[in-house]
């Protein structure tokens, strides 16, 4: 499947996983056994290449079919000239549903046809071997391109696909690209293990080595409910998202054919360096009232050296990984009584707090009000504010004197009922409301990752509300105050407008007037430096995305600002006007930081844990040169503590290198040496 579908509200009710044989005899998939296979690779698990699943040749004979007709169909259309119009204003000639994006870039170059994994067509994605059926406009993407990345990413999804049928005899469900690669859910009758990786790379390596075409497909709703009769989550995404009467496609690559939208590389043979890299427990689209499943992910690039430098890549990550910072520096740790809820420890509390003062301290500089707000609400809230009908799965529900209640996921309604407390003048506003209110959210157990997916954190959370024609002057402060943040941090960032999704609330006209003053003010501070990304804003207003990088070029979405009409409407908040009548206040979300705990862990891996001096848990590190010095150096400890500095002395029995050495594994910024009541600088780690 290309794409994740989107939970149900409800759980999916599926029947016990079988097998369905293409004679309609129901039987348990039972993975086969292949002694020279097991042999070859040293598996626990042999390669499971012969005999294939019996839905093989039940898919393969029904696509077959199909293909001949759409093939029949190709042959018997008109050829007519047309002009492919290139980036460049150049152009060439072709025929329709002859011409493809790939034979326009083999007239261009051999290398610029080597070198693209798919073709944009009058702004769509094409794959490159499928015909033109006109006149168009034309862009060929290669790896480097995030479009193309993505396509090279979902392709290679498939092949993996493809592996764990034969490996495992296994169901597929879905196989997206990811950020950093792919991965693909399935159902098996035992869980994957990291012994399984040998076998699934030999098997992907071998279908890599067949240059197994990628063909595309379109299919009617019937045909494809017998296509995929044997597998029961292909028979719900069909059920639900192919309306009845209409077709979608599906992509075939050696044996393995799929739901999928597509579009995909030429052929597997493009990929020239595989490696599964982890593997997890999931949910049938990510409900834990669904079937678990087993997911697997995975890596791919067109070039060997790509992956040597990932694999390095890999080696560096893993040692800033923020679990294993946190645990070596005593900051923090999670314990299985309360999942996803952190416990910060008080070196790990001294980063956090830290954090904290930096934005109140800028609150106090651009006329902030810090606020309070309850930790949970009678569910008439969540209703009133429309989280009830958008994001009830998400929360924490409470039964309490037989009504409903939850704790808070976000601060905002609470805000809406801060600001409606008592009348308000146009002359208060903007007033810009911050809150480090303690928030829950409820994440899946699978899903939890250290600080960066929890079930509790605390957000750097403001709302403004003010005028309208204050709007574009508060977003630009807004740039501002972000800038000045990231700034102190060494981050870089881009921006992204997100804009209406399927589920929003209020009218079209409200949004399109949101989404025009949101690109007035990208334009007025970043003319140019930002993109569109539709589909994607809250349910209640569209927002802007920052995305920040650390120092491996990795990727974080952390700061949004999102513009909202609707929970004032909703909530009915308003304030006088210069004129005495009754007006609607705008409602700016805004988060810099985002999560803390979240953000903890970012910079936590972008410093590698050596942090500089002004956040570090451990500033300075006292040390006697000898014992009689000790109750000196515990007196200078205390006088640095005294101005503000986290100082410690060590008066154990260690020699003095082994304090210093272990002063510097520590991460203490400075390493003071005690020889007298003279202080000297024994060591300075300069972060």
């Amino acid at each position: 499947m290309a794409h994740p579908v989107a939970s149900s509200s409800q759980p999916v009710q599926i029947p016990a996983l079988e097998s369905q044989h293409a004679d309609g005899n129901a039987k348990p998939t039972k993975p086969a056994k292949d002694k020279k296979a097991k042999a070859a690779t040293g598996s626990e698990h042999p390669l499971e290449l012969q005999p294939h699943p019996a839905f093989f040749d039940h898919r393969l004979k029904i696509f077959t079919e199909l293909k001949a007709e759409y093939d029949a169909f190709v042959a018997a259309q008109p050829r007519e000239e047309i002009i492919v119009t290139l980036p460049d204003g150049s152009e060439r000639k072709g025929k329709s549903w002859e011409t493809s994006p790939l034979d326009i870039a083999k007239e261009l170059s051999k290398s610029l046809a080597d070198r693209v994994v798919i073709a944009k067509v009058d702004g769509d994605l094409w794959d490159l071997e499928r015909p033109l059926e006109k006149s168009a406009k034309l862009e060929l993407l290669d790896f480097e391109h995030p479009e193309g990345k993505r396509v090279f990413w979902h392709s290679s999804a498939h092949v993996l696909g493809e592996a764990a049928e034969r490996h495992y005899g296994c169901h597929l469900c879905l196989g997206p690209p990811t950020d950093d690669g792919f991965f693909y859910e399935m159902a098996t009758d035992r869980p994957v293990s990291n012994s399984d990786y040998p076998s699934l790379e030999k098997v992907s390596e071998m279908a890599i080595k067949e240059k197994q075409k990628f063909e595309r497909l379109v299919v009617s709703k019937e045909k494809l409910l017998e296509m995929f009769n044997y597998n029961k989550y292909k028979q719900y995404l069909i059920q639900t998202k192919v309306p009845d009467g209409t077709s979608t496609t599906v992509y075939r690559c050696g044996p393995m054919v799929d739901l999928c939208v597509g579009p995909h590389i030429p052929h597997t043979g493009k990929i020239k360096a595989f490696m599964v890299t982890k593997n997890s427990a999931s949910y049938f689209l990510g409900d834990a009232a669904n079937d678990s499943l087993q997911r697997i992910y995975g890596i791919s690039f067109p070039d060997k050296k790509q992956l040597a430098e990932y694999k390095v890549f890999l080696a560096e990550a893993a040692k800033r990984d923020h679990r294993k910072i946190g645990k070596e520096q005593e900051l923090f740790f999670f314990n299985d009584l309360s999942p996803g809820s952190c416990f910060f420890l008080p070196h790990g509390t001294r980063v956090y707090n830290a954090l904290v003062e930096l934005m109140r301290g800028e609150y106090f500089k651009r006329g902030y009000q810090e606020v309070i707000s309850p930790n949970m609400y009678n569910s008439k809230l969540w209703e009133t504010s429309g989280h009830w009908q958008n994001y009830k799965e998400d929360m924490f529900v409470l039964d309490i004197e037989k009504e409903k209640w939850a704790l808070k996921p976000m601060n905002c309604p609470g805000h809406a009922l801060i600001f409606d407390s008592r009348d308000r003048s146009y002359k208060e506003l903007p007033i810009r409301m911050a809150e480090f209110g303690i928030i829950h959210r409820n994440e899946a157990s699978g899903a939890l990752t250290g600080l960066t997916r929890v079930r509790r954190f605390v957000q750097d959370d403001t709302h403004v509300f003010c005028m309208p024609s204050q709007i574009e002057e508060e977003i630009g402060a807004l740039f501002d105050f972000m800038r000045h943040i990231y700034g102190l941090f060494g981050f870089e960032f881009k921006l992204e407008l997100s804009t209406r999704p399927n589920n929003y609330l209020g009218s079209i006209e409200t949004w399109n007037q949101a989404e025009e003053q949101l690109k007035q003010a990208l334009e007025a501070t970043y003319p140019g430096q930002w993109e569109l990304n539709p589909g994607d804003g809250a349910f209640y207003g569209p927002k802007i995305d920052i995305t920040i990088s650390d120092a491996l070029r990795r990727s974080f979405q952390c700061a949004t600002i999102q513009l909202d009409f609707q929970l004032p409407e909703r909530f009915n908040l308003k304030y006088r006007s210069a004129d005495e009548a009754a007006a609607r206040p705008v409602m700016i979300h805004r988060a810099i930081l985002g999560s803390l705990e979240r953000f903890i862990a970012i910079i936590t891996e972008h410093f590698a844990g050596k942090w500089p001096f002004w956040i570090s848990p451990r500033q300075v590190l006292v040390i006697p040169v000898a014992a009689p010095y000790k109750e000196y150096a515990a007196e200078v400890a205390n006088r640095l503590s005294e101005l503000g500095l986290w100082a410690d002395v060590d008066n154990g029995e260690n020699t003095l290198p082994k304090k210093i050495r272990n002063g510097e594994i520590a991460q203490y910024n400075f390493i003071l040496g005690q020889f007298s009541p003279t202080l000297a600088l024994c060591s300075q780690l300069t972060h």
